[in-house]
């Protein structure tokens, strides 16, 4: 049997180098600041509650 390479996620260039996760008392921990990920967010994805 041989071992699986670890593949690394495609990800959008915007996002290159994020990380993250999720601590023994289930807090998120990331290394880019909320606000850009919410400034990507806010570019590339549409909001269904704002659609008539």
């Amino acid at each position: 049997m041989s071992k699986r390479k670890k593949e690394s996620p495609k990800v959008h260039k915007d996002l290159e180098g994020f990380d993250i996760k999720i601590d023994k008392f289930g807090e998120i921990k990331g290394n880019l600041n909320i606000d850009k990920i919410n400034a990507f967010l806010d570019r590339n994805l549409k909001d269904k509650k704002l659609k008539k």
